[in-house]
């Protein structure tokens, strides 16, 4: 049996939002953009919303094509910045990966910007744990959708999501799959759902959830 763990990125995998703030503020600023800084509280009060909603909070008072536009401007630079900073990574992430690694096939999917997995991926050398990615930016497709997709993409017989946000939890039940808190992140979750206090206790919790 073909059994796999899929991750959300923000809250679960990192914590990137101060870097993602320094990023955003430095390219509208080069842009020419004469507007407050954008602070790590504001980017953290739209982690796992898709690129779009995400225009409309931070950019909503410009009209809608200038927003995108600056939007698609700072993700760019973002994804550059990240590949050189990298962001805050939860305790003993890669360590948990490679014990996890022995028994799963691993995966991620975000509702992120194209590119954004990958300067995670290349900035700490974790491609060689992971066998696929997608995300938002690659196909429009909401996280729920983009998470079948990996299990289809990959015939999994069975799969679990790892995530932070109420969105996460909804997104796994659109897909069928069983869903697993990152209580340490950013959100919590209405439904009463297994809860991860630790990522390095995820395989310690797997030993229970998957028998």
């Amino acid at each position: 049996m073909k059994k796999g763990l899929i991750f959300d990125m923000d809250g679960t995998l990192w914590d990137s939002s101060a870097n993602v703030a320094a990023a955003w503020t430095e390219r509208v600023r080069e842009l020419g953009y004469e507007r407050p800084a954008i602070t790590q509280r504001d980017i953290m009060g739209v982690m796992g919303l898709t690129m779009d909603r995400l225009a409309d909070i931070i950019f909503g008072d410009l009209p809608r094509d200038e927003r995108m536009e600056l939007l698609d401007k700072c993700c760019e630079h973002e994804n550059e910045f990240l590949r050189s900073h990298g962001g805050v990574l939860y305790p003993e992430l890669e360590e948990t990966f490679a014990r996890l690694r022995k028994k799963y096939h691993l995966y991620i999917v975000s509702n992120c910007q194209k590119g954004y997995i990958e300067a995670f991926l290349d900035y700490y050398g974790f491609w060689r744990y992971f066998d696929d990615i997608e995300c938002y930016g690659n196909n429009l497709l909401e996280k729920g959708d983009n998470i079948a997709l990996i299990v289809q993409r990959n015939a999994l017989d069975r799969a679990w999501y790892v995530g932070d946000i109420q969105g996460d939890y909804d997104a796994t039940m659109k897909a069928g799959l069983d869903f697993i808190h990152a209580a340490y992140g950013f959100g919590t979750i209405a439904q009463e759902v297994p809860e991860l206090a630790e990522f390095r206790g995820l395989p310690e919790l797997m030993r229970i959830l998957d028998k």
